[in-house]
């Protein structure tokens, strides 16, 4: 199969953006919430939910289910959906609308105020999409995804049924990488169930050129969700070692389906990827 054109995002947002992130990652969270307090410049924000996730969830039933779930006790309640780093809430507001109870976490209280207002505004956008099961509930939180606080404003016991990760892997520093995998491990129910659906982006970039967004492939998920905390070898390139922990992981997650879509954002044709994990 040829290989796909890049789509590279403009060079003066991506200098940006490292501009402002060149500081110490334990300063990021902090960088990211002035970014959403001024509000002038967010080229992550593509004004909708990704259609690659609004075609998982009408075409891949057999992967995710339905929208319901046994809790330990044996009663019937709505899966729970998280989505770190949710931007304006759009995919939580999406798949709230498919009858999951979904949380939007962000870092910003700002983002936060954002997301109510994509709510209160374009609710509109995101009818029932079955009847028989109605709407869940979309919550939006601020916290740290690692930091356990905010799991306060999140109703129940136990992990979340289904995550999913678009534009928060590739905006962590790669530093970060198996602290956010060790984290998506704890978070994930370990019902057969439980999926965490991660929409791979961005593939096209060069690991060299920095971030945010960090450059990335799908050997990167594979790596570190096969060995959750554990970390890594990259090479002088910043492209990550193939097989140097050797045989996953107990703890690790399993890839058990990976696709490329054939709808996404513009800025991801041709090179998306979306894996979908679970614990093994």
């Amino acid at each position: 199969m040829a290989t796909p054109t890049p789509n590279p995002p403009p060079t003066d947002d991506r200098a940006r953006l490292k501009a402002h992130f060149d500081v110490a990652s334990t300063s990021h969270p902090d960088r990211w919430a002035k970014l959403w307090e001024k509000g002038d410049y967010l080229p992550w924000d593509r004004g909708i939910p990704n259609p690659a996730l609004v075609d998982l969830l009408d075409q891949r039933k057999d992967l995710l289910g339905d929208c319901f779930v046994e809790d330990d006790a044996g009663k019937r309640r709505r899966k729970r959906a998280l989505v770190p780093g949710c931007g304006r809430g759009y995919d939580v507001l999406l798949l709230a609308s498919y009858g999951y109870d979904a949380y939007g976490l962000e870092v910003s209280e700002k983002a936060v105020e954002r997301c109510g207002e994509e709510r209160r505004v374009n609710g509109v956008r995101y009818p029932v999409r079955d009847e028989g099961v109605r709407s869940g509930e979309s919550v939006f939180v601020k916290g740290d995804f690692f930091e356990e606080g905010w799991r306060e404003g999140v109703l129940g016991e136990g992990g979340f049924d289904l995550i999913y990760d678009y534009t928060f892997f590739c905006a962590l520093n790669p530093a970060m990488r198996p602290a956010w995998a060790q984290r998506m491990s704890q978070l994930l129910s370990k019902k057969p169930s439980g999926c965490l659906i991660c929409l791979e982006f961005p593939t096209y970039k060069d690991p060299s050129t920095g971030g945010p967004p960090y450059g990335l492939t799908s050997q990167t998920y594979v790596e570190h969700l096969s060995h959750p905390g554990e970390e890594i070898p990259y090479d002088e390139s910043g492209h990550i070692v193939a097989g140097a922990r050797g045989q996953p992981s107990a703890k690790g997650l399993e890839r058990v389906d990976h696709w490329q879509p054939e709808r996404t954002h513009e800025i991801g044709k041709g090179t998306d990827w979306i894996s979908v994990w679970r614990h093994r």
